[in-house]
């Protein structure tokens, strides 16, 4: 049996304003800081609301009933979290150093499910275009990057330093995960043999051996192995 128009004009309107209210009760956390929890409870949430809203044998009191209660189960978690931070860390997650020193620490990006060209990925998203100009990046509890680049690519404007503008250019990323992009090798007018010198004058003799290597036209190639030599 379809539900009325009436009865279901009811229920939208009802579960608006009850959504409305949940969510000012809860603060004002944007999308890029909801945490899992946060994104799978607003998940449950609508669906209890849109299940009831098309079930004809639901009357408006259960809907009221039951997204009232899952938004008091959500705010009292939010209050607990905010009071006991051990539990806070458990439930929401931790941030982990993914990269540090400079280096990418592989161990986290496992952990972490996270592979080379998703973490170039977020790092462009934070106008970062090269692990060249990062010291440190974290990965926060919610997927975003917090990236400390490194002291020569702070951020100063030619303004402050009396300098002329030059041109600026894109880096190109070479290899990945020890495999040659062979695309972005002839874009830049380059060949195995030019990658090859490259990688031998810097004391590598294989692409497997590289984790990342990429190539800025007034900078040169920078290389990231899988194992440091002084490993």
């Amino acid at each position: 049996m379809e539900p009325g128009f009436m009865d279901m004009s009811i229920k939208i309107v009802i579960g608006f304003f009850l959504l409305f209210l949940i969510t000012r009760l809860l603060g004002k956390t944007t999308i890029r800081h909801l945490t899992p929890f946060d994104f799978v409870s607003a998940i449950v949430l609508s669906e209890l609301l849109g299940n009831g809203i098309f079930e004809t044998n639901v009357s408006i009191f259960y809907i009221i009933y039951v997204v009232l209660l899952w938004g008091f189960l959500m705010i009292v978690m939010e209050k607990y979290l905010l009071k006991h931070r051990s539990v806070r860390g458990l439930l929401e997650g931790k941030p982990s150093i993914i990269i540090r020193n400079g280096k990418i620490d592989r161990e986290q990006l496992k952990k972490n499910r996270m592979n080379i060209n998703q973490l170039l990925s977020s790092l462009r998203q934070s106008e970062t275009f090269s692990l060249r100009e990062v010291a440190y990046a974290i990965l926060e509890s919610n997927g975003s990057i917090s990236i400390l680049k490194k002291n020569k690519y702070q951020k100063v404007t030619l303004e402050d330093l009396n300098l002329p503008v030059s041109t600026t250019y894109l880096c190109t990323t070479l290899i990945t995960d020890g495999e040659i992009i062979e695309d972005n090798l002839k874009e830049l007018g380059f060949n195995h043999d030019w990658l090859m010198s490259q990688l031998i004058s810097h004391g590598y003799n294989r692409p497997e051996d590289i984790v990342y290597a990429d190539w800025l036209y007034d900078d040169g190639i920078y290389i990231v192995p899988y194992q440091s030599k002084e490993a």
